[in-house]
């Protein structure tokens, strides 16, 4: 167990824990040989997965899945079609399968989501998406679990979160999730403001109007943040690369990889889901990100091991 009082008190006191806490005492106290300045803290956190519970699907798909349900009511011609079909007919299957074959390089079923997904919100403005999002989330439950999506995050790592920001990091979410999705609850959920958020976007287009005009979505693909593209959008967004990096699939691998520089230091945190009392497991989509942490010496976090409790409440979570 933790120490009363200690960094991080919802993490065991095993290695990881202590490989944690270790790197961020080295980096941020002065004459260590492996200081850093503040401005230069970065850590970046993957989110489906990472900071929340991912399965038996994405939440975000959740969200999508409803809206595209509402457009196949409105149009029975779309009925036949995917991923209108896998909505109407709640085949979450369909979706779980494009989800894992996505991490292992096969991405033609992401074309075909991505398409409904470009047709489902073409035209709404950012607020209005936001909107709906922020409702989707504050009002939802997940499936399995039985609790609202707001409590779906990982204690753990929210505690981790404060615990850089307390030691002079910013944190910043770096996802292949929609990032106006995330950014209508991260603040709430995590403590991270909306333009700490990196992630995959739609194209939009400004219409003027009055007040002010707007921003809405155009039925256009802007950029897809898994894989490659997150150590691109992470230094667009910082001009530096990240000291710590999490994630927990194989699209995570780059990002983690990117962390640090030959000549500075480096945390990489894989989350290992291996709970399946009170959580899932399961290594679909991330055999790759699991063998890189093993022979590259990143550090695994073990949800059955490390965490003292997964989503913070008492009960059947924290008897660990």
């Amino acid at each position: 167990m933790s120490t009363p009082g200690a960094a991080l008190p919802s993490w065991h006191d095993t290695a990881t824990r202590r490989a944690i806490v270790g790197f961020v005492e080295a980096v941020t106290t002065e004459g260590s040989a492996s200081f850093i300045p503040p401005a230069e803290r970065i850590a970046t956190f993957d989110n489906d997965g990472t900071l929340w519970c991912e399965k038996p699907m994405p939440i975000e798909l959740g969200f999508i899945l409803q809206r595209l349900a509402t457009m196949a009511d409105h149009d029975p011609s779309l009925r036949d079609r995917q991923p209108w079909k896998a909505a109407a007919e709640q085949d979450y299957g369909w979706i779980g399968d494009v989800v894992t074959r996505h991490y292992h390089g096969d991405d033609s079923g992401v074309k075909v989501l991505m398409g409904g997904i470009l047709r489902a919100f073409a035209g709404l403005t950012v607020e209005e998406y936001e909107d709906a999002a922020g409702a989707f989330v504050r009002d939802g439950t997940h499936p399995t679990l039985g609790r609202a999506f707001t409590d779906c995050a990982y204690l753990p790592m929210v505690e981790l979160l404060r615990h850089l920001e307390a030691h002079g990091f910013t944190t910043l979410i770096a996802s292949g999730g929609n990032r106006d999705f995330m950014r209508a609850f991260s603040e709430q959920v995590y403590g991270i403001p909306p333009e700490r958020v990196v992630g995959s976007s739609n194209a939009l287009r400004y219409q003027e109007g009055e007040p002010g005009g707007s921003l809405a979505y155009r039925a256009e693909p802007d950029v897809f943040d898994d894989g490659p593209a997150k150590p691109v959008r992470i230094w667009s967004r910082t001009g530096r690369r990240p000291l710590l990096a999490a994630g927990n699939s194989n699209g995570d691998v780059p990002m983690l990889q990117f962390a640090g520089a030959p000549a500075r230091p480096a945390l990489r945190l894989l989350v290992n889901h291996d709970d399946p009392d009170r959580e899932f497991d399961y290594t679909a989509g991330a055999e790759h990100a699991l063998t890189r942490a093993h022979t590259d010496g990143w550090t695994v976090v073990s949800i059955k091991d490390d965490w003292v409790t997964v989503f913070g409440d008492s009960g059947r979570d924290a008897g660990r």
